[in-house]
């Protein structure tokens, strides 16, 4: 396999951890290992106490797997599959595709969604949102690029990076359109649950269609992306089996401690979504009456989903010009929107976390001092 460079995952390779303040992160706060172990059950906190440092089951911990289908209406714990979030992507998509197959796939988005189709001799079509109409993504687009060689609709709801959440009568197009054809839909639901409102959200793929595919973990909802724990879920059971198979090539198992966190964690979902919502909420608050003051220099359409949105840059300069320049001048840390490659008039904003204000008020300050 020869792959592509990842522009995002370079970038912050290069500056996540040598700035003081990243106002591009695309997850919520992260919480501390103490104040997880707070919200802790009787029973989860025995097995964390008691936890041997051994081997565990390639498909996941049954408890956790149980407790990962109660997020679903038509899926069990037999349906999950434990992996880190990256990997299962990367699984995914090796036991889904072969050398000329059609991918069809939401952009810009997360590089490896289409990237790892690219790299094993797929052709690509890419779904991209209108940025006029509130970053609306038009399902004609699927009907008029589907071919008898489509094998996969990759789509990412809520929307890294613009914040976007597809319309019900739209994703039900979608889905119909690929049940129809027998095209197989990975969905990347690793926002879920951020939806600003819950009357938005979609239904996971994987209760939709029995041979849908969905995406989610800990990463990016719950915060907790230092725990390296997603899953796959799919009631195909032949790919399930693939899937499972071909994992044994990868991590083989999942990290035994980072499996009971995420226990504890899911039954403390009320309690953990609702603090993150409330501080994205304050947040976007903040940042409505950012825009409204710097409009003619910044512009975005609001997010209707997610902890990011993509933000345009009027003017001349470029994207990557305009965030180098603020890391410079201020220690702020902004996404260019070519780590997507998708041009180089936005950068992607992250609102998750409970720095953001004073992260704000820097770019706010540069802002001043530059016009």
């Amino acid at each position: 396999m020869k792959i592509s460079t990842f522009k995002l995952e370079r970038f912050f390779a290069a500056h996540e951890f040598n700035v003081k303040y990243t106002l591009t992160n695309s997850d919520c706060e992260p919480m501390s290992l103490a104040e997880l172990l707070q919200l802790a059950d009787d029973e989860s906190r025995e097995a964390w106490e008691s936890l041997k440092l051994g081997y565990t089951e390639y498909q996941g911990a049954p408890e956790l797997r149980r407790e990962i289908a109660r997020l679903y209406s038509d899926c069990t714990a037999d349906d999950v599959l434990i992996a880190a979030p990256e990997e299962c992507i990367f699984i995914a998509m090796q036991c889904l595709l072969e050398k000329g197959d059609h991918v069809i796939c939401t952009f810009p988005g997360y590089q490896s969604l289409y990237e790892l189709a690219r790299s094993m001799g797929c052709e690509v079509d890419l779904w991209a949102p209108d940025e006029g109409a509130g970053w609306r993504f038009d399902p004609s687009f699927i009907s008029e690029h589907v071919r008898p060689s489509t094998r996969l609709i990759v789509m990412n709801f809520p929307h890294n990076p613009t914040g976007a959440v597809l319309d019900r009568a739209s994703y039900d197009t979608v889905m119909n359109l690929a049940a129809e054809r027998g095209i197989t839909v990975f969905s990347d639901e690793i926002y879920r649950f951020l939806e600003l409102d819950p009357g938005l959200r979609l239904p996971a793929a994987c209760d939709t269609c029995d041979t849908a595919v969905s995406l989610f973990g800990m990463s990016k909802s719950f915060g907790l992306a230092g725990l390296r724990l997603g899953w796959l879920v799919t009631r195909d059971r032949e790919l399930y089996d693939r899937m499972g198979a071909f994992k044994d090539y990868t991590t083989i198992c999942s990290p035994a401690p980072s499996e009971i966190l995420s226990l504890i964690a899911l039954r403390a979902r009320e309690t953990i979504l609702g603090g993150n919502l409330a501080c994205i909420g304050r947040n976007l608050s903040k940042l409505d009456e950012f825009f409204e003051r710097r409009e003619g220099l910044l512009s975005w359409n609001a997010p209707a989903g997610g902890s990011i949105a993509l933000v345009r840059l009027h003017g001349e300069r470029t994207s990557p010009e305009f965030c180098s320049d603020v890391l410079e001048r201020t220690g702020v840390l902004i996404l260019p929107s070519t780590a997507f490659d998708y041009g180089e008039k936005h950068f992607r904003i992250g609102f998750g976390r409970d720095d953001m204000p004073e992260a704000l008020a820097m770019l706010d300050e540069y802002l001043d001092s530059s016009l």
